[in-house]
């Protein structure tokens, strides 16, 4: 173009306007211009305007999508391949559902795309990135509604490792995951997130979505052989509870969500599904944990304490531990089976917690016989012992007031005692077994003892106790019965 007139109107503002014949020059607001001229620069401008709205996307901004509206009056003039690059051709494809994986050149993918249309399948095209499957949507919607629950634990626990359950797990210094249980501050996490070294410290610090600086956290109390800490935290304004579901109804192969900070990396999102149920993992107290949820949904270390929730978001177990063989050589991770408190386990201690600032612990006042003592006495007297072996009941107990009788040590014989076989008709084979089956009563409840009178099985009875509180319903000092000796044994009744 020409340039620009050497004297230029005295003007303090300039507008530049397009001139077919002579080029470029300034105008001021003033100036009129001819109406032949004007006529002239209105046209050229409406085709400059026309050329720029037809211009391919592509030609005018090399990452922007194209335009499918106009893609689908291109297609109506036959003239795809000129307009379209092959990535966009793909793409249309791609959301119209169509298999190109055969189409090696441009053109063969312009004939799917023509075919496609002439079937008459896809009328239009939808603007805009794809849409959500319902599934996909119903994640996401979770997710945005519970991860403002999920809390960030800082903690000091150190490395634990055994080839299994809890043992396996890797935890690096300052990760650990939890989250909101009620509306008055109680936080719900794992015990072994807390504790270092079986001590647990008065205060925590954990750190919520959306917030700057950490909170700090005061520990109501802790079930070490659940796993399970509960901490409150007394200041600012908290998210809403995590809705509480129940796992007495899951089903292996049902969708599952888990959220935590595998590694530090706050508010992770991990799908799967229910693998197992009724898996047994070791607690942090030593005893196993009974009834858990077996998971392929990642859980890393860091991810402990952190909810496992169903497909509509309700919390159906905590994250405790992974199967993790590589912790025994100082790298552990996930490697696709993971185990999660039952929240029905959950829900009970955390009440209880709250309530009474420990777990209260239901007893029948007896002491049992341990299993590998149970097995040497079945091997000399030459039959088996289906059941857990009395060999001491506490004057006073529950055990003592329904007739309940022990293993006594007469001479050098050992009259044996009743063998427990059944409470509330399920089977006791072990002693945990029994353990197990008091722990899920309550205090105050009565239970349904079947035994054999003497360990003979001519002699089955019938029994009724009330359980009373472990810690202040038995009488006070009750010594723990010394071993039954090994010797000669005898029936005596």
């Amino acid at each position: 173009p020409q340039s620009a007139p050497a004297q230029k109107p005295d003007c303090g503002r300039h507008a530049r306007a397009l001139e077919p014949a002579s080029g470029c020059r300034f105008l001021c607001p003033e100036q009129t211009i001819p109406t032949g001229e004007a006529a002239g620069m209105t046209m050229m401008f409406a085709v400059a305007v026309q050329s720029l709205l037809l211009l391919h996307p592509s030609e005018t901004h090399a990452k922007r999508r194209p335009n499918t509206a106009l893609v689908s009056a291109r297609m109506q003039f036959g003239d795809i391949e000129q307009s379209l690059s092959v990535t966009e051709l793909k793409r249309l494809l791609s959301e119209r559902n169509v298999d190109f994986r055969d189409c090696l050149e441009k053109r063969d993918l312009v004939e799917r795309l023509r075919s496609s249309s002439a079937s008459g399948r896809f009328s239009s095209v939808v603007a805009g990135p794809p849409s959500l499957t319902e599934s996909e949507g119903r994640t996401v919607d979770t997710f945005r509604r519970v991860s403002p629950s999920v809390c960030f634990v800082q903690t000091s626990q150190s490395v634990v490792t055994s080839p299994f359950s809890l043992r396996a797990m890797e935890v690096p210094a300052g990760t650990g995951s939890g989250f909101v249980w009620d509306a008055d501050g109680h936080v719900v996490t794992n015990y072994h997130v807390v504790a270092s070294r079986g001590a647990v410290p008065r205060l925590v610090r954990l750190k919520l979505q959306g917030c700057s600086e950490a909170l700090e956290a005061q520990v109501v109390g802790v079930e070490a052989d659940k796993d399970i800490a509960v901490l409150r935290i007394r200041s600012g304004a908290l998210p809403p509870p995590v809705p509480v579901g129940t796992s007495s109804d899951l089903q292996v192969g049902q969708t599952v969500l888990a959220i935590g900070n595998p590694f530090g990396l706050d508010y992770t999102l991990t799908t799967g599904v229910v693998s197992a149920l009724g898996r047994e993992v070791d607690g942090a107290g030593g005893r196993p944990i009974k009834g858990c949820i077996q998971t392929d949904a990642a859980i890393n270390p860091g991810s402990s304490g952190g909810p496992l929730l169903d497909s509509r978001g309700r919390l159906i177990g905590i994250n405790t531990a992974i199967l993790s063989p590589g912790a025994k050589g100082g790298v552990g991770g996930n490697i696709g089976i993971g185990f999660a408190i039952p929240v029905d386990v959950v829900r009970r201690v955390v009440t209880q917690i709250i309530r009474h600032g420990r777990v209260v612990r239901p007893s029948l006042g007896v002491n049992v016989l341990d299993d590998w003592r149970r097995r040497s006495y079945e091997e000399q007297l030459g039959q088996p012992l289906p059941g857990v072996l009395v060999v001491e009941v506490v004057d006073g107990s529950p055990a003592d007031r329904a007739g309940l009788q022990a293993a006594r040590v007469r001479g050098a014989d050992v009259v044996l005692g009743d063998l427990i076989t059944h409470v509330d008709g399920e089977p006791v084979r072990q002693v945990e077994d029994l353990l197990s089956a008091v722990e899920e009563k309550a205090v105050g409840e009565r239970v349904e003892l079947r035994v054999l009178r003497n360990c003979d099985a001519n002699r089955p009875a019938t029994l009724s106790a009330q359980l009373v509180d472990r810690e202040r319903g038995l009488p006070a000092a009750a010594p723990a019965a010394p071993p039954v000796p090994f010797g000669r044994f005898g029936r005596r009744r």
